[in-house]
């Protein structure tokens, strides 16, 4: 089995069918074919069921791919750890983190770990809860992720830290609430219009658990991407409520801020795999774990 054989794979199944692999990867599509047929004669199993002009991955090849991503990510480390010899350490970290995650702390991280470690470069990929943030550390999609959630992530041969705990806030176009000082109570939401996420998010449950309690919360517009959020508090749709890290922002852009009475707060948490890790995903760890202390 060579290296080659497992990015072509792993290419098909991230990018859906031999076509569009072979144009991301720039070679022909039957040399491509070909690889895939002797990796599938060497294993011994279809790796995919062709239907048509399209390939559904086999019950073995869905097997093969977290497998297939998790041995290039091994091949990625032993490759950085020689390189790290003489030059210090380098490579790329894949980071998946929720939105607000890569605001606040991802930010900050690739920030500080730019000033001790120019040669690592981070690349993040988005995710829209804290399970496609797991999902995506255990499949070996990417080596890190940063997200909130509730409790303790687990899962395959997962490791996880507790890095802080995020707090919620509510933001409010300018002008404020009449009366209210730096922070608010959640009766006095009762009446108010917001722009809320999609379900599934950590920010769509608070609002939906504190409709539930104060009632008289109204959704004046409900978006996919939360950058549009604040944009829509300051036209004036409605409130939002936001992660801390979104705070210097929405008030240099003029919005009004409010904490919660009492914090309405989530923990914020670092997961990876177990085994091998590569040099620059080491000295992200690290250095994560070190502000967080």
């Amino acid at each position: 089995m060579e290296r080659r054989q497992l990015e072509y794979f792993v290419a098909i199944v991230e990018h859906g069918g031999f076509t569009h692999a072979a144009r991301a990867l720039h070679v022909a599509q039957p040399s491509l074919s070909r690889a895939i047929t002797k990796l599938e004669q060497e294993l011994g199993v279809e790796l995919f069921h062709r239907v048509g002009r399209n390939v559904v991955l086999s019950s073995a090849g869905e097997v093969l791919a977290d497998r297939a991503r998790l041995v290039l990510r091994d091949l990625d480390a032993m490759h950085a750890a020689a390189r790290s010899i003489g030059e210090g350490v380098v490579g790329r970290v894949d980071v998946a983190a929720t939105s607000s995650s890569a605001l606040e702390p991802v930010t900050s991280i690739i920030a500080e770990l730019h000033d001790h470690h120019p040669g690592v470069v981070v690349s993040t990929s988005a995710a829209l809860a804290a399970a496609e943030v797991i999902a995506m550390v255990v499949q070996g999609r990417c080596e890190v992720g940063v997200c909130g959630n509730a409790e303790r992530p687990t899962g395959r041969g997962l490791v996880a830290h507790h890095l802080r705990d995020e707090e919620f806030l509510l933001v409010v176009p300018p002008g404020g609430i009449p009366g209210a000082g730096t922070t608010v109570t959640p009766d006095q939401l009762r009446g108010m219009r917001f722009v809320v996420m999609q379900p599934a998010t950590a920010v769509r449950a608070l609002f939906d658990r504190l409709a539930a309690t104060v009632g008289d919360m109204t959704i004046a517009a409900e978006v996919g991407d939360r950058s549009v959020v604040l944009p829509m508090v300051l036209k004036g749709i409605g409130a939002g409520l936001m992660p801390d890290g979104w705070a210097g922002l929405a008030q240099r852009a003029g919005a009004d801020v409010y904490r919660f009475s009492p914090p309405e707060r989530l923990p914020q948490w670092l997961v990876y795999r177990r085994g091998q890790l590569t040099a620059a995903t080491q000295a992200f760890i690290d250095t994560t774990l070190a502000r967080a202390r």
